[in-house]
């Protein structure tokens, strides 16, 4: 017998999917890419976790895709089509009504590309889309009381944007929004390599080094490892010797913007809501809130006291699952405007 579509939430990040099912939880976890046919027809290959075991490994007659380039629309067919397969996949079919989703989407997105998530969501067959802040999504999966007429401090470092944002009363007072997030830490470790060894590594390479070796804070007993890539003069395989202070030396730029962009937010933060933070501290969300020593970082270099929130990677997605779960609370959430950059 077929069913009303449950609503679901979807946390639609720049390198992962992720996809939440009222009643069920997080259902879908995958990676933000596709695999296509380089042709005119595009044809799909492979989408997610199957392509994502072709990074590096495709022919001239294939072509890797990521539809979301810092957290904005790039390819809006691709996306949709992306949208429509994982709905498929994390919901079924069969159902007598389309789905209600509720979805995140970074503060510092202009009104058009807010329209444009809007449309892709309603093409791969919403019955009604409901757009949410990203770091308000977070807060909520944190446990913040994003509701009460207190601050909450947020800052939540994905892979291609991080958002720091001041949470009270319903909405976002203020945020910050830069393009510098993992994506741009595993840049820089391709550039440092690049720059002291003239040998290119790809991008999966550099993620497993900021991964294994990186941190934020000078580290106290460095570990090494052999790194393997290609070198640009000779365009043969090498392989080198690197070590944790080389990846930590690295990543240094990325992480002042980051640190720079907090406390932008904490300079335009009204006294009152400012002691508020001061009490209960910035919490961190995302997938590269966990690099090592971030948190000390942070904390040292503003003196306040910094906390990474449990399952920090999944935090957006929980709270979007939550709002998914009591679609009624969205009516709640600010309609001002709030002071962004």
């Amino acid at each position: 017998m077929a069913l009303l579509a449950p609503d679901i939430g979807i946390d639609l990040g720049t390198c992962n999917f992720r996809l939440s099912v009222k009643g069920k939880g997080i259902v879908i976890y995958e990676p933000t890419i596709a695999v296509v046919r380089n042709n005119a027809k595009r044809e799909i290959l492979a989408i997610g976790i199957d392509a994502q075991v072709l990074l590096g490994r495709t022919s001239e007659e294939t072509l890797t895709i990521r539809p979301l380039v810092d957290s904005v629309i790039a390819d809006f067919d691709m996306t949709e089509l992306m949208l429509r397969y994982f709905i498929r996949k994390g919901i079924g079919g069969g159902f007598l009504s389309r789905p209600r989703m509720v979805i995140t989407v970074p503060c510092g997105l202009t009104d058009v590309e807010r329209r444009a998530v809007n449309e892709a969501a309603r093409v791969a067959g919403a019955r009604s889309v409901h757009i949410v802040d990203q770091p308000f999504a977070a807060a909520i999966g944190t446990g913040l009381p994003v509701y009460d007429p207190t601050g909450s401090m947020l800052v939540n470092i994905g892979g291609g944007i991080t958002e720091a944002a001041l949470i009270s009363l319903n909405g976002v007072v203020v945020s910050r929004s830069i393009r510098v997030a993992g994506n741009k830490m595993d840049e820089a470790i391709v550039n440092y390599v690049k720059r002291v060894y003239n040998m290119l590594i790809s991008d999966r390479t550099a993620e497993a080094l900021k991964m294994d070796l990186g941190s934020a804070i000078q580290p106290a007993d460095p570990i090494k490892a052999m790194v393997r890539g290609r070198d640009l003069l000779t365009g043969l395989p090498m392989t080198v010797e690197l070590d944790s202070v080389q990846v930590h030396e690295a990543l240094r730029e990325p992480l002042t913007a980051i640190v720079g962009a907090v406390r932008w937010v904490l300079e335009r933060t009204p006294p009152e809501l400012a002691v508020d933070v001061l009490r209960t501290g910035i919490y961190l969300t995302g997938g590269s809130a966990q690099l090592t020593g971030i948190d000390v970082l942070i904390a040292s270099e503003l003196g306040i006291p910094v906390l990474i929130a449990n399952e920090a990677s999944d935090c957006a997605a929980q709270g979007v699952g939550y709002l998914a779960e009591n679609i009624e609370m969205i009516a709640r959430i600010g309609k001002g405007d709030p002071l962004t950059e």
